[in-house]
Parts: C-alpha cells; sequence; structure tokens
C-alpha cells in the first residue's frame, strides 16, 4: 500500500500540526503527565487516521469492453430511474455510490472513451446521502462516450465533510477503464447516469470496491 498524492500536503500540515501541539504541552504542562499521554495519544490516533484516507492500496485491474466498473470504495444508496436534466435531459437510470470517510477516496473511470464532457459546479456541502446534494453540492459532471456509441454520466458530488474535489480530465481527453480520473477529500458521493435497460449487478447496500467491482453491463 502507498500514499496518494493528493495526501502529500494534508499529511505534512497534520504532522506539523501534531508537532505544535506536543511541543505546547510539553513546555506548559510539564507536571501534568495525564495530559501529556491523552495528547500522545490522541495525536498518534490524528495521524493514522488522515494517514488511512489518502491510502492507496495494491489492486489488479482487469480492463472489460462489455462492463462497467464501480468508479469509487463504498455503499450503493441509490438504484432508480431519474431526470438527468444537466447533459442527457431524459430519463435515466441513477446509480450512487456513497464513500465515508474510512473508504478509499480515489475515483476511477468506470468505461473507456472519450470525454465528450465535462464541467465544474460550485455548491454547498450538503450531506452526501441528501438527494439534493445531486444537484445542490460541489461537484463535478463527466460524460465518457464508450467506443461502441454509449455515453455514461459520471458525477462527483462533495459531501459535508469534503472541502476539495480532485479531477484529472477534460473534454476531449481519451481516457481507460479504471484509471484515476479524480479524488475527494474526507467522504464523498459518486453518481452515474446509465441508459434505460442496462443490465445492473449491483445492490442496495451493497459494498463495492472502485476499479474492482462489476457495476454494469453495456449494450
Amino acid at each position: 500500500m502507498t500514499i496518494h498524492k493528493e495526501g502529500y500536503t494534508t499529511i505534512a500540515i497534520t504532522l506539523l500540526f501534531i508537532f505544535a501541539l506536543n511541543a505546547f504541552i510539553d513546555y506548559r504542562f510539564v507536571d501534568l503527565v495525564w495530559l501529556r499521554w491523552f495528547i500522545y495519544i490522541f495525536s498518534f490516533a490524528l495521524f493514522l487516521i488522515v494517514l488511512q484516507f489518502f491510502r492507496n492500496p495494491k489492486r489488479t485491474f482487469t480492463a472489460n469492453e462489455k462492463q462497467i466498473i464501480c468508479p469509487a470504495d463504498g455503499k450503493v444508496v441509490v438504484i432508480e430511474e431519474t431526470q438527468e436534466d444537466e447533459y442527457f435531459k431524459d430519463r435515466r437510470l441513477q446509480v450512487s455510490i456513497f464513500m465515508s470517510p474510512v473508504n478509499v477516496h480515489i475515483n476511477r473511470n468506470p468505461i473507456s472513451g472519450v470525454v465528450k464532457f465535462f464541467k465544474y459546479h460550485p455548491g454547498k456541502y450538503l450531506a452526501a446521502w441528501n438527494p439534493k446534494s445531486s444537484t445542490e453540492n460541489e461537484r463535478t459532471t463527466v460524460v465518457v462516450e464508450h467506443a461502441n456509441g454509449t455515453p455514461i454520466l459520471f458525477r462527483q458530488i462533495a459531501g459535508a465533510l469534503a472541502r476539495r474535489i480532485v479531477w484529472y480530465v477534460k473534454e476531449g481527453d481519451v481516457v481507460t477503464q479504471n484509471k484515476e480520473f479524480g479524488f475527494i477529500k474526507f467522504g464523498s458521493r459518486v453518481d452515474l447516469f446509465l441508459p434505460l435497460g442496462t443490465k445492473i449487478n449491483l445492490e442496495l447496500d451493497q459494498v463495492v470496491k472502485g476499479g474492482i467491482t462489476v457495476l454494469g453491463e453495456l449494450s
């Protein structure tokens, strides 16, 4: 396992904070042994929490042009037909994956193809499971068209804790299934909008792994 590049700055700031906090406690509260040990334990726990959030576990990926792969680790919270008004402006099958702070937060391309549309939206920070978060929160929208002509829209959505969305794609890019297209810090959600009739291989509340779990099949 390695640490994702998006974590370098946050980890460095965390270490600086821990060093300053412990130095202050050691200087001002020399006689309060219990307080010093409490801060030591707190500092160690904080460092581990931040470190695990930015972990990048080693995985073996297999590309399959007939499959749609889950773009993120987490739990399936939505599988339903809905109206998509930003790009398609018609009915689509929505699949949403909620990422808690303990999940790996790397986002991966669900299919290979060409990026036909990209847009970043500043917005609110509603809880990621709130239905309005899909249209009101800070988010990005990416549409990738498969070689067979099927377009799939996927959307990074910030949550109540997530305060930074990172993306690595732009319109016109040729992307490869399972390669990283972005990262979201500290709790978030990814929505996918698929053609009606797409065969879905997931169930509600199922735990999935990005780049590994097969979400559905391309027609």
